[in-house]
């Protein structure tokens, strides 16, 4: 018999159940700091929870309050969809990760649920699934970003930023803007790294400490990993370093 259970990660439960990502690799400096990420956050109103079948993961979800977010999105009194993932599809699982954050979201007295979505990377939800579950677009920004939102009450829109061209015209030197949020941006951060070396090109990595820091410079609305070339936006996801390399001489 099919057991399925939700499981909400606490600072409690941490060690036993961890994040969901790179939970192979518990070891690994990505999935160390994402936990250690996770436990700071979780004060602010973050949740991150795994639905398991037969005690095994089958997919998780991360959300947060939007004053706390890790998205370059601006709105009042709703909760953001950081991340969405299942890995046994057909069971509607995303489906009930998804009504978890709009029931808690009922319960918070919120005014919707949003997140952000890209057609061009897995690193964001897919959009196909928040639009069965009745979300609607209210905004887009460049590079195939997309603002989803599911409204709970009559409220202002969330939308993005709409200086983008602005913000990547500060960023000359090769730039990686970055936050822990994601587990694998330590991998892409190496992968960068490495194509730079190999290229003879200087390199300068911030690491973003708040949101208002986020909200001002993150050259998309992904918010968590930029990286940024000659006023170019280079990436907002993991690249090899073959990949990475290949982009960068297109430029210098």
């Amino acid at each position: 018999m099919r057991t399925i259970e939700m499981v909400q990660i606490v600072e409690e439960n941490m060690a036993e159940a961890g994040c969901y990502c790179l939970r192979s690799k518990p070891n690994s400096t990505g999935y160390i700091n994402k936990n250690k990420w996770l436990v700071e956050r979780f004060n602010e109103g973050l949740k991150y929870v795994k639905i398991m079948e037969n005690n095994k993961p089958a997919g998780f979800i991360e959300y947060a309050p939007i004053e706390y977010c890790s998205r370059a999105v601006y709105g009042e009194n709703y909760l953001v969809i950081h991340c969405l993932w299942v890995n046994i599809t057909g069971k509607g699982y995303a489906t009930k990760l998804i009504e978890q954050c709009i029931q808690e979201a009922k319960e918070r007295n919120k005014a919707g649920v949003i997140v952000v979505t890209n057609p061009d990377t897995s690193w964001t939800p897919s959009k196909e699934i928040f639009m069965k579950n009745n979300f609607i677009k209210v905004d887009e920004a460049p590079y195939g970003f997309e603002l989803l939102v599911y409204k709970l009450k009559h409220a202002v829109s969330p939308y993005f930023p709409n200086n983008w061209d602005e913000r990547l015209e500060s960023f000359n030197d090769l730039t990686i803007v970055r936050t822990p949020q994601c587990p694998f941006i330590d991998i892409s951060t190496d992968n960068i790294v490495k194509a730079a070396n190999h290229l003879g090109i200087s390199l300068e990595i911030i690491d973003l400490k708040t949101r208002e820091e986020l909200l001002r410079i993150s050259p998309t609305p992904y918010g968590v990993y930029g990286v940024i070339y000659k006023n170019k936006l280079i990436s907002f996801h993991r690249l090899t370093v073959h990949s990475a390399m290949k982009r960068l001489k297109e430029l210098v």
